[in-house]
């Protein structure tokens, strides 16, 4: 679902402030990423858009987890890919990319939430990412938070096209100029249509959360 790719990297959306989940996040920084790191038809460049293809809806949920930062939790995925396209080349694609690109990714979000100096409960919600410093776990050592990421995306409280948006961006990794296009709205729209959404999250508390198996009827009926 990546596309092609003419850039490496493309720049981040300016129209998109901070968002992040209920638990905050760094007050000001530049907006998430809207496309994956390319380069050329080399073995490291496709290996990094096949990882991108398979794991970045996994990479993001996970980060969201850790961090509660819809923002931030993209923009370290893309700076883990952007990483590997270099290192990939010179150090060999890894056994389990994934699990080097998780790693890579949360290692980039404690390094940021600490030069931004955040509240030191937020510091402590982050702190047992700094054990991942080392050699890349197995990717099954990492909780596959991909349904809570669904089941946040897909919540009640936010509009049908809010819920289609988030989903595409989010978990399938479409650009926001892909999405743009899908909907037939120019690029700026769809990147307000995102910031509205992720703001929608943390104004309404919106639990990143798999629903209690009471709930479950309900918000499953909900999708049909």
């Amino acid at each position: 679902m990546t596309g092609s790719r003419n850039e490496m990297t493309r720049p981040l959306d300016e129209t998109s402030p901070h968002n992040g989940a209920p638990c905050g996040g760094p007050a000001h920084r530049t907006a998430p990423p809207s496309s994956p790191p390319t380069a050329g038809t080399d073995a490291a460049a496709e290996a990094v858009a096949t990882a991108y293809a398979e794991e970045w809806g996994r990479i993001v949920a996970t980060l969201i987890r850790f961090t509660g930062d819809w923002d931030l939790a993209e923009e370290c995925a893309q700076e883990a890919f952007a990483t590997a396209v270099e290192r990939w080349r010179t150090d060999g694609v890894p056994d389990r990319p994934g699990a080097w690109l998780t790693t890579t990714a949360r290692n980039r979000a404690l390094d940021r939430v600490r030069r931004s100096a955040v509240q030191e409960t937020k510091l402590r919600e982050v702190a047992e990412m700094a054990q991942l410093a080392g050699e890349a776990p197995p990717v099954d050592d990492f909780p596959d938070d991909r349904l809570r990421l669904i089941f946040t995306c897909c919540h009640p409280a936010l509009t049908a096209d809010a819920q289609v948006v988030l989903t595409l961006r989010s978990l399938a990794g479409l650009s926001t100029a892909e999405i743009a296009r899908a909907f037939l709205v120019p690029e700026a729209t769809m990147a307000k249509r995102l910031v509205r959404a992720r703001s929608k999250i943390a104004t309404a508390r919106i639990p990143y959360a798999i629903p209690a198996d009471t709930e479950l009827p309900g918000r499953l009926a909900d999708q049909k």
